[in-house]
């Protein structure tokens, strides 16, 4: 797109400032700027002034397969998962592109070094709870890490430098995630710099997109269901055969493991039926009543908090590809340059990101099987450097667990 192909597109949605320092830019920064721009989903962008409305409807509970009946039919269920397995259905999609700001870290998040006696990284960890699976199925599962535009190469070269941590090299991909352009509270593109849009990941809902985009989905035909979890929770169950047996025998097209809430106002999102269907509610869009509604047996009815591990089926991923999921409008700081071409990097909001969440893809699935794993177990997030949910807490239950520190 020439300069003037730009300012006509440009213009058309009141976004002229943008070319501002263009008789400033190299060709590879007009280049830069040019591809950025097109790529503008502006549908997107108008939300700024017209957030989409996430809340209302009916609410009730969806039954969770308890630890106890998983257990009680665990045989069958491993069963159909590892010959799931086996025949190469099941792909695995790390969620891998944040950095480690909050543990004090500059680099990729799953690159933070865990151990106590000896290096243990987060990525590490994961490969290593897969690698298990692949060990005793005899088999290989397909994965795919999904990185984003700001730590996409020092990931990779971190994998090559360590072996890929064991992971053989042909079963394994990585693509970036969208980005997506950011503006100020009246609507205006922000310039990060004097060729670039303030850009940022387009949120973890962006991943199948972004995956299909890669067209690495292709090197693995016989795939027909994806595993998607998240970096930060280092006891995550990968391919879990249970699961994946129980969520084909299920015949639903999605799977989402969870955790039974500590107590009514934990800070997870709880897997529930919206106007029938399963949705993810954020902790924040429930009522203190349904928070503290519980059965004739004193448990907690909406009980079922999602660890960000779930199964979707890839015939009906594709099916809803093109449907829009819902876009979360969200205020941030957001360093930008001003008019005179001046850093600014705010200490308040100052303007508007753009983020989808994979816990809306829930609903687009129309059926889900929720799925209870012992939180001792298999809940382990990193989100601090200490406290709650932090890298101490995170070591304390790797210790129960059997992991060398």
């Amino acid at each position: 797109m020439d300069y003037n192909e730009l300012a006509r597109l440009l213009a058309a949605h009141g976004q002229e400032h943008v070319l501002a320092f263009w008789d400033e830019l190299s060709a590879a920064e007009r280049e830069t700027l040019s591809r950025q721009v097109e790529a503008i989903d502006w549908d997107t962008l108008a939300l700024f002034s017209r957030p989409e409305d996430l809340s209302g409807g009916k609410i009730e509970p969806i039954p969770m397969l308890s630890a106890e009946e998983i257990a009680r039919d665990s045989k069958i269920y491993r069963k159909a998962g590892r010959e799931g397995i086996v025949a190469g259905k099941l792909g695995a999609v790390l969620l891998a592109g944040g950095q480690g700001t909050r543990l004090g870290s500059s680099g990729p998040k799953g690159a933070y070094d865990i151990g106590i006696t000896r290096p243990l990284y987060i990525f590490e960890q994961l490969i290593e709870n897969l690698l298990a699976v692949c060990r005793d199925c005899g088999a290989t599962v397909p994965l795919f890490v999904m990185t984003s535009e700001k730590n996409d190469n020092e990931t990779r070269a971190f994998f090559r430098a360590h072996g890929n941590f064991g992971y053989p090299a042909e079963f394994l991909r990585f693509f970036k995630q969208d980005m997506a352009a950011s503006v100020d509270f009246s609507g205006k593109l922000l310039l990060e710099s004097k060729g670039s849009l303030a850009l940022s990941p387009n949120g973890n809902g962006g991943w199948f997109s972004s995956l299909l985009k890669a067209g690495i989905l292709a090197d693995f035909p016989a795939v027909e269901w994806l595993n998607v979890f998240a970096v930060d929770n280092v006891l995550q169950r990968i391919a879990d055969p249970v699961f994946f047996g129980a969520t084909l025998l299920s015949g639903k097209n999605c799977g989402a493991k969870g955790v039974r809430k500590a107590y009514p106002e934990e800070k997870v999102g709880v897997l529930c039926l919206k106007d029938g269907l399963p949705t993810v509610v954020e902790y924040y869009e429930m009522t203190e009543e349904n928070n503290n509604r519980r059965d004739r047996n004193g448990n907690l009815l909406y009980s079922c908090g999602v660890i960000l591990n779930y199964l979707f089926r890839l015939e009906k991923l594709r099916g809803v590809a093109g449907k829009k999921i819902p876009v979360h409008v969200v205020k941030k700081k957001i360093p930008h340059i001003d008019g005179a071409g001046r850093l600014v990097s705010p200490e308040e909001p100052n303007g508007y990101k753009f983020e989808t969440l994979i816990l809306d893809m829930v609903r687009l699935m129309e059926s889900c099987l929720p799925c209870e794993a012992v939180r001792e177990r298999e809940f382990a997030p990193i989100k601090n450097k200490t406290g709650i949910d932090s890298v101490e807490s995170a070591r304390e239950l790797l210790k129960r667990n059997g992991v060398e520190l």
